[in-house]
Formats: C-alpha cells, structure tokens, sequence
C-alpha cells in the first residue's frame, strides 16, 4: 500500500531546531492530509500539526507560533520545521497520511503511520 519513513529527529539543546521529514511511498494515488503526531513518555498519542490537501494546516496550540508544517506534493513529503523546542517537546514524533493507494483497475482507501522518530530536548 503506502509506506512512510521519517527522518531528522535527534538531541538538541533547549531553544534549538529541528526538523524533520516523512516520505511516502507505494502505490499511492492521492494523498489527503498529512499529520505529525508525538507521545510523550507516559502520556497519550497527541496531533501536533496537520496539512491538508487543500493546503490548510492546523496545530495545537502549544506548538503555534514555534512549528511550522509544509509539503512538498512532487515528493510526497511532509516536513516540519521546530523552533524554539523546549524539554516538554520531548517524544517520539509519528508521520500519518491519509488518501488512496492504486488497487487496479481502481483505487483504495489508506491509513498509514510511519515508525515514529525520537526528539529529545535537553535542558
């Protein structure tokens, strides 16, 4: 169907950057939205930021303003760009897509998580 890797999580110190990247790639017809999502050691599964296909995005409200999410529709590829990260920013950052995969002669719905990329903020 459709597989997604993620990439650029790592170690950094309070007030740095990262960021990251998640490609899709299979059979993919169309893809929907795409969303980071993280889970903090602990705590629920939570959204981060959200791209549609209509080029709208959305994010929680303790990543506005600091996260940027952006997507490069040639490349099937959804970035998002961290500022500012702080300590409670730590997790295990989660890439979704959503769309249709190619069944032939037609097309299937998808749901695919990728395997998620650690982010770490020192303080």
């Amino acid at each position: 169907q459709v597989q997604l890797v993620e990439s650029g999580g790592g170690l950094v110190q309070a007030g740095g950057s990262l960021r990251l990247s998640c490609a899709a790639s299979g059979r993919i017809g169309s893809i929907n939205a795409m969303t980071w999502y993280r889970q903090a050691p602990g705590k629920q599964r939570e959204l981060v930021a959200t791209f549609t296909s209509g080029e709208s995005t959305n994010y929680a409200d303790s990543v506005k303003g600091r996260f940027t999410i952006s997507r490069d529709n040639a490349k099937n590829t959804v970035y998002l760009q961290m500022n500012s990260l702080k300590p409670e920013d730590t997790a295990v950052y989660y890439c979704n897509a959503n769309g249709t995969y190619v069944a032939f002669p037609s097309y299937r719905p998808f749901n695919s998580w990728g395997q998620g990329t650690q982010v770490t903020v020192a303080s």
